[in-house]
């Protein structure tokens, strides 16, 4: 059914949380979403759902939301892809909004392609830059593509809302300003626990160690070059004396020396850390994805053709056995 796209304005942030607390990637979008509404001369909304919210949306607010609307419902207290989707879609066609933009967690990614369908709205997952074309205010999302090789630039001129879905750590996290002052809008819906086919028994929390590698300060990442158990160890202990988190390229996740959660690429996690430390790791386009946004790049490297060298602030050519040792007492050496 054909629709008046001039009917449709706004532009809408989906934020995902977790007992009350909203996950990165939502506060992520937020700046990035009040970028995009000052293009478009609208307001930035957030959209969230749960239960007992408290001071969430005031938070939000604080973070570049100028109006937030929030759903409340015990039955909403833990995500279910069929219950959120009715009650987001529900939103959109009485609201009309023009954007609407959704982390690439693992419940963005279940929710949103659930959203375009129902909306008939196409959808760029995956993006790694928004912005807004204003003479014919369209959306425009870009992407990688071809394994990396191409950037996409996608726009959808017919259908609204225009929908996106950013991974974690793409974009920078805005400066919280708690002195802002927003519009705090309670959505009713009828929401009855019968209608759900869906029945949650039991919600069990992954013990995680040490913090998430899309949030962490400084990172170490290590390729093949360094996927043996010494190197490894030498690896983990700079890491301690770094205080920095252990991540992994695709084919030393794959070789079994970390685990996918902690894999940085194009098929992994974005990360922006202060200090990202390279070792071992060749440059492939498909990792380079995930940590250009670094303040400062150390690559290791054997190869002084290595591709990693092009986006390092330094490079060491040298073997990751020699030079791991060395950085390692040097540090001890530095801290007494």
């Amino acid at each position: 059914m054909a629709i008046d796209i001039n009917e449709y304005r706004g532009c809408w942030v989906f934020v995902e949380q977790s007992h009350g607390k909203p996950v990165r990637v939502s506060l992520e979008l937020l700046g990035k979403g009040k970028e995009l509404a000052q293009k478009l001369g609208v307001d930035l909304t957030a959209v969230v759902l749960g239960d007992a919210l408290g001071p969430l949306p005031q938070e939000l607010i604080a973070y570049g939301a100028e109006k937030v609307l929030i759903v409340e419902d015990p039955i909403l207290k833990e995500y279910r892809t069929e219950v959120y989707a009715d009650v987001i879609a529900g939103a959109v066609l009485e609201r009309k909004p023009e954007v609407l933009i959704v982390g690439a967690s693992p419940i963005g990614r279940d929710l949103a392609p659930r959203l375009s369908f129902r909306l008939n709205a196409g959808c760029t997952a995956d993006c790694t830059g928004l912005d807004i074309d204003q003479e014919n205010r369209l959306f425009v999302s870009t992407r990688p593509a071809f394994g990396g090789n191409v950037v996409a630039t996608i726009i959808c001129p017919n259908h609204r809302p225009q929908m996106a879905t950013v991974r974690p750590g793409v974009m920078p996290l805005p400066e919280k300003d708690p002195a802002r002052s927003g519009e705090v809008v309670p959505l009713i819906v009828q929401i009855q626990e019968q209608d759900a086919q869906v029945k949650i028994l039991e919600s069990v929390e992954a013990e995680s160690e040490g913090v998430a590698i899309e949030e962490a300060e400084r990172v170490l990442c290590v390729g093949m070059g360094g996927a043996d158990a010494e190197t490894f160890a030498m690896v983990k202990e700079l890491a301690g004396l770094l205080d920095a988190e252990v991540a992994a390229t695709r084919m030393a996740v794959e070789a079994g020396w970390l685990t996918h959660d902690s894999q940085v690429g194009q098929t992994g996690k974005t990360v922006r850390p202060d200090l990202y430390v390279a070792c071992g790791i060749s440059g492939a386009v498909q990792h380079t994805a995930g940590m250009t946004g670094s303040k400062l790049v150390v690559a290791i490297n054997k190869d002084p053709k290595a591709e990693i060298f092009n986006y390092a602030d330094f490079g060491i050519v040298g073997d990751l056995r020699k030079v791991l040792p060395a950085l390692i007492e040097e540090l001890k050496t530095l801290r007494g």
